[in-house]
């Protein structure tokens, strides 16, 4: 990935995406070795999460929600024992299935980024020396999220807020006003969460290759995204799109109850799981070139020099550089 500063500050929609496939075409050993160690667990778990919880969710059918069968339960250990034997696994499933989503994820994106920075810096990179770093940076990754995941839950929390609002004041009366408000209530949602999410994905860019990490990342991250925030969100959309196509596909065709052989149904969650490490990959590259343009598009010089350093002290043990050094971004 030799392109000079000015090159990079021009790229947009399509020159990301171009330049994103041709470097997984060009690398295709590295990232298909990456993509078989830790994208495709993580999206044969988000499948097979499917089946698992609705195997366990038909167990406990509908008596946790029919008020009849409140009287079935005539004391409290019957009712204790109906939650231990059916809800219980039930959540703990769920509980453990995000922790695997998320390390999982965490590992991805570690391995990915990293990957690209050594392409970048022109740096040999082998499988073997990725899974000997991504350990010693998933770490800073995981306080990323966890940030991440806090900015999301509060949105959630006061837009519902928002809606519960609109709700008790339009609830005898829902009128033309009311309807405007309601759908400029879901764009700011839809809106909002989409760019929560964008500066989450960059930050997470950052949490690899600086110093800074967790709020300082996303905070950094919706300063690279000034100027680039319409090519981001365009890119967002076209990614998510095709993530919720074979999402879809897998849930109407495998999951629901069609007169096709089991076979067929083989076949056409294998092409889904495929497809899905596909744009999984893909998306994780293209929010990696991203970084690049955006640092390129403020005229902030990427310090190769500086950024071999750092990966090379990845290999050691990560070793913050001095403080008035920055790790490898300098204003040109």
């Amino acid at each position: 990935m030799e392109k000079e500063q000015h090159e990079l500050r021009s790229y947009g929609f399509f020159g990301i995406f171009k330049e994103s496939f041709k470097m997984v075409f060009s690398w295709r050993k590295i990232f298909t070795q990456i993509s078989s160690a830790f994208i495709l667990p993580l999206c044969f778990v988000f499948f097979v999460h499917y089946h698992i919880s609705e195997a366990l969710f038909s167990k406990i059918g509908y008596r946790g929600f029919d008020e009849s069968d409140q009287l079935g339960f005539p004391n409290y250990s019957e009712l204790r024992h109906f939650f231990v034997q059916k809800w219980l696994p039930y959540w703990l499933f769920k509980v453990a299935y995000v922790f695997v989503l998320l390390i999982l994820s965490l590992l991805s994106t570690a391995a990915v980024v990293y990957t690209i920075a050594c392409i970048y810096t022109s740096k040999s990179v082998t499988f073997k020396k990725v899974m000997s770093v991504v350990p010693k940076v998933w770490k800073r990754l995981l306080v990323t999220f966890l940030w991440s995941y806090l900015l999301v839950f509060v949105f959630i929390i006061v837009t519902g807020a928002m809606f519960v609002l609109w709700g008790s004041i339009f609830a005898d009366h829902v009128g033309a006003i009311a309807i405007v408000i309601l759908v400029t209530l879901l764009i700011l949602y839809l809106a909002g969460l989409v760019y929560i999410t964008i500066v989450w994905h960059l930050g997470s860019v950052i949490s690899v290759l600086e110093e800074v990490y967790g709020i300082k990342a996303l905070k950094k991250s919706r300063n690279l995204l000034k100027g680039k925030t319409g090519v981001a969100v365009a890119l967002f959309i076209v990614l998510g799109a095709f993530f919720g196509g074979i999402q879809t596909l897998y849930e109407i065709l495998v999951l629901q109850v069609w007169p096709m052989s089991m076979l067929i149904k083989f076949c056409v969650g294998l092409a889904c799981l495929l497809l899905m490490v596909m744009v999984v990959l893909v998306g994780l590259v293209v929010e990696t070139v991203l970084y690049l343009v955006c640092k390129s598009y403020h005229h902030e010089t990427i310090d190769k020099p500086t950024l071999s350093e750092q990966l090379e002290g990845y290999n050691w043990g990560y070793v913050p550089l001095k403080n008035n050094i920055n790790i490898q971004m300098q204003h040109a």
